[in-house]
């Protein structure tokens, strides 16, 4: 999931590289698969059509950085891991339904995997959506790396998302062997929005947390010091 917006634009680039992600990443692919499957197409070619469009963003956003954004592969390689899913799988409902539980599961298995990294998932996350992705917003967001206290957040974040979506898969493929279909598509929707919602939350809160007491610690020294 690509942002795309040029490296120096301020608040208005921000709004557009938010708006040229959501909408190619997620609100045209959604649009495309609906649309073919309502005219007919198999579920497999609506899939692979929808995919598409993350890799207009990734090209969109190569024109303007000149780099590939890492989000941008991460989404190519979870529309694979669909793809292959269900063109390898059975052709069943209850596999459909369960293959959007593996892509979440493996998302929060990649959480947790890249806590053995130099730098967790959730840092690179940050750098995309909490800078303007220009050099000076990136150097500045690389450098807070440098504090044991932002290390130790970014972990933290790392951690809990990996968990939640773990368990958020597990209990998705559990209750799909003991809902019946239409009971479990409800529930899909509920858990999928639900869960990453409440991560979203979370995130939100502890990181304003996290600034608050490095900001009075900074406070503290600054009186000590002089």
């Amino acid at each position: 999931m690509s942002e795309n917006k040029p490296a120096r634009g301020g608040g208005g680039a921000t709004a557009l590289g938010w708006v040229l992600t959501i909408g190619l990443n997620v609100v045209a692919p959604l649009l495309t698969y609906n649309n073919l499957v309502d005219h007919g197409h198999s579920e497999v070619t609506a899939l692979l059509l929808s995919g598409l469009w993350p890799v207009v963003d990734v090209i969109v956003y190569l024109a303007w950085h000149r780099r590939v954004d890492e989000f941008a592969a991460i989404t190519l390689v979870f529309l694979a891991i669909t793809v292959l899913v269900t063109v390898a799988g059975p052709n069943s409902a209850r596999l459909l339904l369960v293959k959007d539980s593996l892509v979440t599961g493996l998302f929060g298995v990649v959480c947790l995997a890249s806590l053995a990294a130099p730098r967790p998932l959730m840092f690179y996350f940050g750098r995309k959506f909490g800078t303007d992705g220009s050099a000076e917003g990136l150097a500045r967001w690389n450098g807070l790396w440098q504090f044991e206290g932002f290390r130790r957040v970014q972990r933290n974040l790392t951690l809990g998302w990996g968990l939640g979506y773990v368990a958020e898969a597990l209990l998705r493929v559990g209750l799909t062997y003991v809902l019946s279909t239409g009971a479990m598509v409800a529930v899909n929707s509920v858990l999928s929005y639900g869960v990453t919602g409440l991560l979203v939350l979370w995130t939100v809160l502890y990181a304003k947390r996290a600034r608050a007491r490095g900001a009075a610690a900074a406070a503290a020294s600054a009186v000590t010091a002089g």
